[in-house]
């Protein structure tokens, strides 16, 4: 006899918002006319963010594991780490919307005409909203999915949207298709070996439940298991790009219209890294020494090839790439400490990077001459003395990406390699260690080249920016600030919420 499923709708409404707003965008996209529209979808977005944060700051105290039959696991980690992608997608959406700010672009610069203008205005592209909330819903579930299947399902509901939005710039199109293609085809394959993988994991176990899996542990045959977190971590290292399945990073942050760029690689790794811990601390725990020290090689070479490679980098977004990859291997130290301090490190650093590269996309999508966006680093030449604020800001940001002291950057690399260090882990301390110091070089001379090199003479200019890019720029780079100065305020929410439950 059939029996209705049990939800907690109220545990499970941050994620119900969302969705039902992505659904409400899709109707508003087919029977609203453009003249309202880009308004319309705005208040939507942003409207549903706000109330699905106010009702995860309702449920920051209750704890579940049958939210949605067992697949979902409401706990204080999945909580922070949902908060945190909503936070970090509210910034992101004011770049995204910034439709003003085109139009700013299109008549602030050299060449620039009314009819460019009014034709910008008349094309914008409203139908991103929807597919944005699609994909803040998935990765929102990705983090808090307890079993094989809703982790798949949740894999593809965030990624298919962002296969969409990577191909929607309009002035390098065929650059911006061709990145959206690779992350499509590598994605594609990426989900083909998770599946294979939790093919394994449940022959292994006979459950697709983390829990189960990890109880299983010692009981069956241990090659399935073995090959079973092989082929599932495959599927997860390529949603947080780390070596070697980390070639469509470089191509994708490039081609992809700069406000995507930036919530692709914030809010990504978020939930990405939220999946990844769940696995290894509940699923995998037990299997420790079977994993830990693949994960460790992963991890090293992920920091070392992505701050070796972006040193030969002559596009800025194309060098913001490797750094998020040698920031992957950064965090995957967390996921080897295999420990409360791990975790609680983990979910700093992704609030503080996360915030740091809101930002720095932000600044690089106001520096434009007649034909747009400018992201070749040899324009940029000077650019700190044509406009003193921005280069200031920017040259905050990647002096925190370095992870210099008094920025959040270096409060999350203490964090967790302290963590990994308490754990016996000291090759990946001291190769993260040597890691950042080779990544400090080229952030430095990006420095040196904005505010220590005299200013070509070319049209190359930094834009006004509009409301939305103020407020979004201006949120992201003081939270930064204020948790480099400090840490405490995140840091110990961060450590009081560092735990999952099962």
């Amino acid at each position: 006899m059939l029996t209705a499923p049990s939800l907690g709708y109220l545990l499970l409404s941050p994620m119900i918002i969302v969705f039902a707003a992505a659904v409400i965008g899709v109707l508003v996209e087919a029977f609203m006319g453009k003249t309202h529209r880009a308004a319309a979808q705005l208040t939507i977005s942003i409207g549903a963010l706000l109330l699905a944060l106010v009702q995860l700051w309702r449920i920051r105290d209750l704890s579940s594991t049958t939210a949605a039959v067992n697949s979902v696991t409401i706990d204080k980690a999945g909580i922070f780490l949902q908060a945190t992608v909503v936070i970090l997608a509210l910034i992101a959406v004011l770049l995204i919307a910034d439709q003003e700010n085109f139009t700013a672009q299109a008549s602030a610069v050299p060449g620039s005409n009314e009819e460019a203008v009014a034709l910008l205005q008349k094309n914008q592209q409203t139908e991103i909203f929807p597919l944005f909330l699609f994909a803040v819903g998935g990765m929102m579930l990705f983090p808090v999915a307890t079993d094989l299947i809703t982790l798949f399902v949740a894999l593809e509901v965030f990624s298919l949207p962002l296969y969409l939005l990577a191909g929607l710039s309009r002035r390098r199109r065929l650059l911006s298709q061709e990145a959206a293609l690779k992350y499509f085809l590598l994605g594609a394959y990426a989900s083909a070996f998770f599946l294979f993988g939790a093919a394994f994991l449940y022959g292994y176990a006979g459950t697709i439940s983390l829990v189960g899996i990890s109880a299983a542990a010692g009981s069956a045959n241990e090659v399935f298991l073995l090959i079973g977190i092989i082929f599932v971590s495959i599927g997860l290292l390529f949603k947080i790009s780390a070596v070697p399945f980390h070639s469509w990073t470089p191509d994708v942050y490039q081609g992809a219209p700069t406000p995507i760029t930036a919530f692709m690689a914030a809010c990504t790794k978020v939930a990405a890294f939220g999946a990844l811990l769940r696995i290894f601390y509940i699923g995998f725990a037990e299997a420790q020494t079977m994993w830990q020290p693949i994960i460790t090689v992963i991890a090293i070479l992920t920091m070392v090839l992505g701050s070796v490679v972006a040193i030969a980098q002559r596009d800025v977004k194309r060098m913001l790439a490797y750094s998020s990859i040698a920031h992957a291997g950064f965090l995957l130290s967390g996921v080897v400490a295999l420990s409360k301090d791990g975790l609680a490190a983990s979910l700093f650093y992704l609030m503080a990077y996360g915030l740091t590269t809101l930002a720095a996309f932000g600044i690089i999508g106001l520096v434009r001459d007649s034909t747009g966006e400018v992201t070749d680093l040899n324009r940029w030449v000077g650019l700190g003395k044509k406009s003193p604020l921005v280069g200031s800001v920017f040259a905050f940001l990647l002096l925190s990406f370095a992870g210099i002291p008094l920025t959040s950057g270096f409060i999350g690399k203490f964090a967790i390699f302290s963590a990994a260090y308490q754990s016996g882990n000291i090759a990946i301390v001291v190769s993260g260690v040597l890691a950042s110091a080779i990544a400090a070089f080229f952030y430095i001379r990006v420095i040196i080249m904005i505010f220590f090199t005299d200013p070509v003479n070319d049209s190359v200019s930094v834009i006004i920016p509009s409301v939305k890019s103020k407020i979004s720029i201006s949120v992201a780079t003081v939270a930064s600030m204020v948790f480099g100065l400090a840490p405490s305020l995140l840091l110990t929410t961060a450590t009081n919420f560092a735990t999952f439950i099962k």
